[in-house]
């Protein structure tokens, strides 16, 4: 019998996804449901969590991959911990469908179950962007990225065709939102640092476009701000195109379209292409008989509890996060609900435990999520960035270290957020690390060439 089977009949909660939310609130609540006999259940693929505002500061070299990722094991330590994916949800009969990363599929019955599976890279059909595209939503791709980066550089230095050249030192994100944005200006930074590092490659010859389909970047912020924003890019170089949209990526050719008149804007070929358009709820929730609204997100009451039909709660049903549509009290989107960002998902995660543990053991009471957006922090490379905090706007040096002390505070547990200020602090005396690792999608390369039969040296 496997400890799973043994622990079927242990009053369960079971949390869909190890994210923001699925993370703290298992925390919150592991120690308090065992005491009552209880378990609390988290099924993930990953055996940690990611802190997705870091990941540019990753892919530009300032931070170590580790450091912006938790460790379920480390520290959900009374939690039951499934590495998998939940595949369906029947919450009439309180079960659930889960495929392990390795064995067979089997039902976990629960008690209460919270929906936290956060959300995915929202694509569009567009030919050739699954073959030439990179996301920027996990670790594993903000550590490609930043191999890519390097490796085009370095090879470029090399070439003598110059259009091989040229493409190799073309780089484009696609996307105007905070993840683009940082995006693209922490790989200007760390491409020019290593240009710089490179004798065979004029700073000149680096190209950086930015491809947005609206008319401004970052609806976050002010108008006034977006458009610094945009002519603080511009004055680094990098070519900011709005109103503009990826048309095709065929063979890593890109063809760009006027979204006014749908008239060509451009074609040029580039070897790192950056899809940083927005995300969706993921769509496991299409498996589970949870009502769902038009954006593909549950439906999900202040209090953080699932909506039946008739906007009444359905019994042990939880959600919160990006796979949720909870309704913004203060102002959100046009449509009245919570934007799906890592500020909005940390608090509603600690609510809900609370919510939760109210509903289930009587202790405490069940309140509504209501949360003032207090502003936003964007980084653009060493020294730069854009704020916008309870009402102050910032620019430059004070906008970057404003970045910085929210997302240091906000990286859960102590013993991150020192790991990831420790990565800043080298990074001020010694530059960033943005060397090159090579062969991490291969590693046995090297080996399987060493273990190959030697021929025989010739007889003389």
């Amino acid at each position: 019998m496997s400890i799973i089977e043994s622990s079927q009949k242990r009053p369960r909660i079971l949390v869909v996804g190890g994210g923001y939310v699925g993370l703290y609130v298992a925390m919150k609540l592991q120690k308090k449901v065992k005491d009552h006999g209880g378990i609390v259940t988290v099924v993930d693929p990953n055996p940690y969590m990611t802190y997705q505002p870091f990941l540019p500061e990753v892919a530009g070299g300032q931070i170590e991959p580790r450091h912006v990722v938790v460790s379920h094991r480390a520290h959900l330590k009374h939690s039951e911990l499934v590495n998998g994916r939940v595949l369906s949800i029947d919450h009439a009969a309180k079960k659930a469908l889960v495929a392990p990363v390795s064995g067979e599929e089997f039902e976990l019955e629960y008690t209460d179950i919270v929906m936290s599976a956060g959300a995915i890279t929202r694509t569009f059909p567009i030919p050739g962007l699954g073959d030439a595209g990179i996301g920027l939503k996990t670790i594993e791709e903000a550590v490609a990225l930043r191999n890519q980066v390097a490796e085009r550089i370095e090879s470029a230095s090399n070439m003598t065709d110059p259009v091989a050249r040229k493409r190799a030192l073309t780089f484009v994100v696609v996307g105007g939102g905070f993840a683009g944005i940082e995006t693209i200006a922490e790989l200007e930074d760390m491409a020019r640092h290593l240009i710089k590092l490179n004798d065979r490659i004029d700073e000149k010859e680096a190209r950086f476009v930015l491809v947005e389909a609206m008319g401004r970047i970052m609806p976050e912020v002010t108008e006034e701000q977006a458009l610094w924003v945009v002519d603080h890019l511009r004055s680094r170089g990098i070519e900011v195109l709005l109103n503009t949209s990826l048309a095709d990526a065929t063979d890593g050719v890109l063809q760009l379209i006027n979204m006014a008149d749908k008239s060509p804007a451009g074609t040029f070929g580039s070897d790192t292409l950056i899809w940083c358009a927005g995300v969706m709820a993921n769509p496991m929730v299409r498996s589970t008989d949870f009502p769902i609204e038009q954006r593909g997100r549950i439906e999900t009451r202040t209090d953080l509890r699932i909506k039946d039909e008739n906007g009444n709660p359905l019994e042990g049903a939880w959600a919160a996060g990006d796979i949720s549509a909870v309704k913004d009290v203060t102002g959100g989107l046009p449509d009245g609900t919570c934007v799906p960002n890592a500020q909005h998902a940390v608090r509603q995660a600690k609510l809900l435990a609370k919510n939760l543990y109210a509903s289930r053991y009587g202790v405490g009471t069940i309140k509504e999520y209501k949360h003032k957006n207090l502003g936003a922090v964007a980084g653009f490379g060493r020294n730069k960035g854009v704020a916008k905090v309870v009402g102050l706007k910032l620019k430059g040096w004070p906008a970057w270290m404003a970045h910085r002390g929210y997302h240091g505070m906000a990286m859960p547990t102590f013993e991150r957020k020192f790991r990831v200020v420790g990565d800043w602090m080298v990074a001020w005396f010694f530059s960033r690390d943005a060397l090159q690792l090579n062969n991490l999608e291969t590693p046995r390369a090297v080996f399987e060439e060493s273990a190959k039969p030697k021929k025989a040296p010739a007889a003389k």
